[in-house]
């Protein structure tokens, strides 16, 4: 049985494919009384959408989206709201000759040896044109976590594009220092450097991979649902559900620190309980301990490319493949918001989680 949704009491369901109609997000248990600012979704939405440089597809959609249920008069009912997203721009015919090709890296042959049957226009199901409705979800969860904690940040930004890395001494405060330029790496050298990289590998044809980093400020400590459903597994779940994500990873690399390296000292200072270092990137035993967290997603080059390929169809017969259309060279510049959306989405679920989690008495 497919699994389309994620969530435990901020339960978010996803549908619809890359050429049907639209996509969309179904989300049940949202909390009555939020406020809902249309503008805040739609730049979420047009920070993810495609056509938006030269950098990434050229498909264009404007990602204009309706409300069809859960709010009235700018806030919710705390019914289920559904948004959904209409294909403006699909092409499909695009896709005819690779109907019954099993193209490298994609999701062709295991789609059509699990059901038997596939959506072959542009992915169907398995392509990331669903993950719109994912920001849609993550802008309404993040304007929740807003007033249900005033001070909490959620910001992630382009960290590597292949072997290049950017090179920052603090992480960026805020959204607009990640969207100075069209990579959203806010180091303006490594940036540049970036783009031309990303710029090379589409002429030749190819395309590239790379990290996103994401920083959580102000979370409150004692998020998390131990064992099974901790903080730091639930945001893996999130995050290597994004297309193209193959790893996910929680502050500093621990297999090259000693015990006395790694271990974050407390301290109490006018009663207020931390840590000196932060080692641990804010996840003590699978619970948010008050510090910032944060962690890197590890996106995979773009499947599809316009250098030749050796491959085979649904028959077995052997096909040298070169695919042209519009496609990402990387995805990392469009993924930024997905990633922050994610994020938005898990630490909801986990903040209503924690209100439930014990009595106080």
């Amino acid at each position: 049985m497919a699994s389309n949704s994620i969530g435990s009491i901020f339960k978010v369901s996803s549908f619809g494919e890359s050429h049907g109609k639209g996509v969309g997000v179904l989300m049940d248990g949202v909390p009555a009384g939020i406020i809902v600012d249309v503008d805040f979704i739609n730049q979420a939405l047009q920070r993810r959408r495609p056509g938006q440089s030269n950098i990434t597809t050229q498909r264009n959609e404007s990602d204009r989206f309706q409300i069809l249920s859960g709010i009235f008069d700018n806030k919710t009912l705390g019914s289920p709201v559904c948004i959904w997203i209409p294909n403006e721009d699909p092409a499909s015919g695009d896709y005819e000759e690779l109907k019954d090709v099993y193209r490298p890296g994609h999701a062709d042959y295991t789609y059509d040896t699990k059901y038997g049957f596939r959506d072959y226009r542009g992915g169907g199901r398995s392509s990331a044109r669903i993950t719109a409705g994912w920001v849609a979800a993550g802008a309404l969860a993040e304007l929740a976590l807003k007033q249900l904690i005033p001070n909490v940040s959620i910001v992630a930004w382009v960290q590597q594009i292949h072997s290049i890395n950017a090179d920052l001494t603090s992480f960026p405060a805020d959204r607009s220092a990640v969207d100075i330029n069209t990579v959203r790496c806010p180091d303006p050298k490594a940036a540049s450097t970036m783009e031309a990289a990303i710029l090379s590998a589409k002429e030749e044809g190819d395309s590239l991979g790379g990290v996103i980093r994401c920083n959580i400020k102000n979370a409150p400590a004692g998020l998390g649902e131990p064992v099974f459903d901790k903080l730091s597994a639930r945001l893996a779940q999130a995050m290597m559900s994004v297309n193209a994500v193959k790893g996910f990873y929680i502050g500093e690399n621990p297999s090259e620190m000693k015990g006395s390296d790694m271990n974050d000292n407390f301290i109490s200072t006018d009663g207020n309980i931390a840590t000196e270092t932060n080692h641990s990137a804010g996840i003590q035993g699978g619970i948010s301990n008050g510090m910032p967290i944060h962690f890197d997603v590890i996106f995979k080059p773009t499947s599809t490319i316009r250098k030749k390929q050796n491959t085979v169809d649904k028959y077995g017969n052997h096909i040298a493949l070169s695919v042209e259309g519009r496609h990402d060279p990387c995805v990392l510049p469009r993924a930024v918001p997905i990633v922050e959306a994610m994020t938005a989405i898990t630490l909801l679920d986990m903040v209503l989680l924690d209100r439930v989690s014990r009595i106080n008495l």
